[in-house]
């Protein structure tokens, strides 16, 4: 008999949905823009229609299949974004996305409470930031009373569909290390912040391992996807982890690498001996794992922003075009720091720089400055993972940026590290399709996954030369300078 799984990225830009056959060729896939309500720092979406949304997605998908072959719909996606659920299983109001950074007073007020040790003990987090549900949660206790009074359960987004599909309130442990309210070394809730906030644990869903069976869909369901009644639902995995799956990155030695608008780093932790005091921390994808996870904001968008603002006219193919005539750009050096909050420094003061520049530079010397300095913010992330006694044997790289085989080698280069490039770039739904997969004994383990589903595409061998390492020398000092100006 066929079998078909369904893998789903719930996006922060896009929902994406994809199907595979028992050979892992992808079937079809469909991806939906997610629309936000933005005023200010306040970023919110409609939780029901991004659930209506996506079960219109998946019975689109199953139009032309066979409803029985459906084996299972194993889900990846964001983490912190928060749905208040009433006692009807409803939305008491709009889910408040990761992004939204209306809890700045919230977070100095806990800031008061817990020590940034206290914080990294209990959750692996460096900081308290707007982005954790629990500083969300406290702001609404003081502005949003009614909401705070009437919430059944607090749940994050992924959780919250696993709900909507099967009726069971269940809490992915990979995904509530994101809350800043679970104790991700002895699996529990924080008690501590708990109390903070005001809430108790019986307003949060069971805590439970990622990547297991929540259950078969809800007979109502079942029918509006157009699946069988022996389709069952895998709670999944974070997306960075369900891509460290996709990828074929499923032990200590590789770097997940997604350079998208955003920079983020995935690796796994051979064990909790190996974790270092400067790195992000967070439960992994299997039982009793950590993964760290430092991302940079300053990513891909440094590149983009360069791009749209000084050389409007030029696509990226062209750009690519002319720097591979090009060797280097010379003394001209970028610090990245578009955005604040990047690893592994969270210098929230830190700008973006040139420095170097000289009249006979043009803007794709410049182009190739902001590349450059990328891949050494990307080098002192590795190198962070290095000092906390970490293996780095290779990075497996993902995202928009690795369209350009010049950067690519370039990350090779000045990391010191192979670069690996997937042929399945969407890796994240791939991920999360495999681990249905495993769950239901299509695959003995994830190495036997690994092998079948996963292919490398291209590699990139470090190159040695002096440049990079007097560039990174003097990036660093630029680094440093900067900050006593």
């Amino acid at each position: 008999m066929e079998k078909l799984y369904i893998g789903v990225d719930l996006g922060s830009t896009n929902i994406k949905v994809a199907l595979y056959d028992h050979t892992f060729q992808l079937r079809s896939s469909l991806s939906t823009p997610v629309k936000y309500i933005r005023t200010g720092g306040v970023v919110e979406f409609d939780a029901k229609a991004y659930c209506e949304n996506l079960v219109d997605m998946m019975r689109k998908l199953m139009a032309d299949n066979q409803q029985d072959a459906l084996q299972s719909i194993s889900f990846t996606g964001q983490a912190e974004s928060l749905v208040c659920v009433g006692a009807d299983g409803m939305p008491l109001m709009n889910a408040i996305s990761w992004m939204d950074e209306r809890s700045g007073e919230e977070c100095k007020i806990l800031s008061r409470q817990f020590t940034s040790e206290q914080v990294r003990e209990k959750t692996g987090q460096m900081e308290i930031c707007p982005t954790w549900p629990a500083t969300k949660i406290l702001w609404l206790k003081e502005n949003a009373p009614q909401v705070y009074k009437n919430t059944e359960t607090y749940m994050l987004l992924k959780d919250y569909v696993v709900f909507w599909l099967t009726g069971k309130k269940l809490g992915d442990m990979s995904i509530a290390t994101f809350s800043l309210y679970f104790d991700i070394y002895n699996k529990c809730y924080w008690q501590e912040m708990l109390a903070a906030i005001g809430i108790s644990e019986k307003q949060l869903p069971g805590l439970t391992e990622p990547c297991t069976v929540a259950g078969p869909l809800l007979p109502t369901v079942a029918q509006q996807i157009g699946a069988g009644r022996e389709t069952v639902v895998n709670i999944g995995t974070l997306d960075h982890f369900a891509a460290m799956v996709g990828t074929g990155n499923i032990g200590p030695g590789g770097i997940n690498l997604s350079m998208g608008t955003v920079m983020a780093l995935a690796t796994m932790a051979p064990d909790r001996a190996a974790l270092g005091e400067n790195v992000a921390v967070h439960y992994g994808f299997l039982p009793d794992t950590y993964v760290l996870l430092p991302v940079a904001s300053s990513g891909g968008v440094s590149l983009e922003w360069f791009r749209r603002t000084c050389m409007p006219q030029v696509d990226y193919g062209e750009l690519n075009r002319v720097l591979a005539d090009r060797d280097d750009c010379g003394q001209v050096l970028f610090l990245p720091y578009l955005v604040s909050g990047n690893a592994p420094e969270f210098d929230a003061d830190a700008t973006g720089v040139f420095w170097g520049l000289r009249q006979n530079h043009d803007a794709f010397d410049m182009a190739r400055a902001v590349m450059e300095g990328v891949a050494f913010l990307l080098r002192k992330n590795c190198q962070s993972l290095k000092e906390a006694n970490l293996p780095c044997e290779s990075i497996l790289a993902v995202g928009g940026g690795t369209k350009s085989e010049i950067w690519c080698q370039m990350w090779a280069d000045v990391t010191g590290i192979p670069v690996k490039i997937p042929a399945e770039q969407e890796a994240a739904c791939l991920g999360a399709a495999m681990i249905g997969a495993v769950a239901d004994g299509h695959f003995a383990d994830y190495a036997e996954a690994v092998a079948a589903c996963v292919e490398i595409r291209a590699e990139y061998k470090p190159r040695k030369g002096a440049y990079y390492e007097e560039k990174y020398r003097r990036f660093c000092a630029l680094y440093r300078a900067a900050l006593n100006i």
